[in-house]
């Protein structure tokens, strides 16, 4: 008489276990990313469109009052000593007096940077700075007044240096 082979029960198997695998991480990564969704505060970009729409005509003056004064920045970020330098230029010539200097991160506005800098007579400055995270960030710089701005982008590490120049007015 032959004897019956025995069967293992279904979870001594190891092919159910992997096929429940998948299943089983997907349910993982939703409940991950629900978690996401209602613990993170969404960032709104702009509360009031219709004034920042009205707002475009004034920032395109400004681009235009920079591209005819030959606004340029070079800029750099040294991690180690933990500062930005930079120098500032109008028509090739040193450009002395106070700036604002705004970098916008590309996901957060709670990581976005917003420094005052005074420039010297070489055009040069140097302002204190954290640790810069790696991004691809929106850089723009005015005068006090807010009568001109440049702005560009600047991608930290990968790009060393920022270059940003004015664009050349349009012909109207």
């Amino acid at each position: 008489m032959q004897a019956m082979p025995t069967c293992r029960p279904w979870y001594a198997h190891r092919w159910p276990w992997l096929l429940m695998l998948g299943p089983a991480l997907v349910v993982v990564a939703g409940s991950y990313t629900m978690w996401l969704a209602f613990t993170r505060e969404d960032a709104m970009v702009v509360g009031d469109y219709y004034k920042e729409g009205r707002a475009i005509n004034q920032d395109l003056k400004r681009d235009r009052v920079a591209a005819g004064l030959g606004i340029s920045l070079r800029m750099g970020y040294d991690p180690g000593a933990g500062q930005l330098t930079g120098n500032v230029r109008s028509l090739n010539a040193p450009l002395q007096q106070k700036l604002r200097l705004h970098m916008a991160h590309p996901t957060r506005p709670e990581k976005d940077v917003q420094l005052d800098v005074q420039t010297d007579s070489n055009g040069d400055f140097r302002v204190a700075l954290p640790m810069l995270e790696m991004a691809r960030w929106q850089v723009q710089l005015e005068n006090e007044n807010h009568d001109w701005r440049i702005e560009g982008i600047w991608r930290w590490p990968q790009q060393r240096l920022a270059e940003l120049a004015a664009d050349r007015p349009a012909d109207d």
